[in-house]
């Protein structure tokens, strides 16, 4: 691709990534449900639940700290499930064969939602964090552990991205929201949520084990204490995914480009 045609590839990202963050910002309907469900979580966990953290064996120095490993990690992937939701709307609405047609390279489209995607994140951070810490969250890491474990939620968000965009290029409908959200949800959730994983007991214990989410939250919880365990897993498990999802998606864009 020469310089030409790689200034129209970036610049059509550019244009889809701010056609996403305007809709985003215009429409408070569309923005806060991404936010409050974090929030709720995080009310309900590490306040409802901070006895929890008493519980013999339970060795993670701070309870509202571990619990915030675990809102990161959902707050990124939801916010790119919300992602896939406005793809199948801009589809079913015309918009997306519009953008089609205003791009000859339609992996562009793809790289501009991730773009948004990524952009709306750091808002989402900056809200949950200071929240957090206002809740008397104890921070042990240093600054280069939390650029990591804020890497390791852009990844989520990455792979959560890929997974419901490209459900939503196949099947071009809000109807096919669940299949974005559903799937995402019962991962995070199958995870080590209440308790470190050495705590887990019954079915859920190798469930946890073999869930690539596990990795992700145990690095994320590991970079917060200032004590990095598994990072080399979790990153390993994000960049198996993104590889994986990446090409999932694309198949998806070219659905939707041969359906027209």
């Amino acid at each position: 691709m020469n310089d030409s045609g790689q200034n129209m590839y970036f610049s059509a990202a550019r244009a889809v990534a701010w056609r996403y963050l305007h809709n985003l910002y215009s429409k408070p309907a569309v923005f806060i449900p991404g936010l409050v469900f974090p929030l709720f979580f995080l009310a309900a966990f590490a306040g409802g639940l901070s006895a929890v953290g008493d519980t013999p064996r339970f060795d993670y120095y701070d309870f509202t700290a571990f619990q915030f490993g675990f809102i990161l990690i959902q707050a990124s992937s939801l916010a790119g499930v919300f992602v896939g939701f406005s793809i199948a709307a801009d589809f079913e609405q015309g918009m997306g064969r519009r953008l089609m047609l205003a791009t000859s390279r339609r992996s562009a489209i793809l790289l501009g939602y991730a773009a948004g995607a990524a952009l709306r994140l750091i808002v989402v951070w900056v809200i949950i964090t200071g929240v957090s810490l206002l809740a008397g969250m104890e921070v042990r890491g240093n600054g280069y552990d939390l650029a990591g474990m804020y890497m390791l939620g852009l990844l989520s968000n990455v792979v959560a991205l890929l997974f419901s965009a490209g459900i939503a290029f196949r099947f071009r409908s809000l109807q096919a929201g669940p299949l974005m959200q559903m799937p995402v949800f019962i991962a995070l959730f199958l995870a080590p949520v209440y308790v470190p994983q050495d705590l887990l007991t019954g079915w859920i214990e190798p469930v946890a084990r073999v869930n690539p989410v596990t990795a992700l939250l145990n690095g994320a919880r590991s970079l917060m204490a200032g004590e990095p365990t598994g990072i080399l897993l979790a990153y390993g498990v994000a960049a198996g995914m993104i590889a994986l999802l990446g090409i999932w998606a694309l198949r998806g864009l070219r659905k939707a480009e041969m359906a027209g």
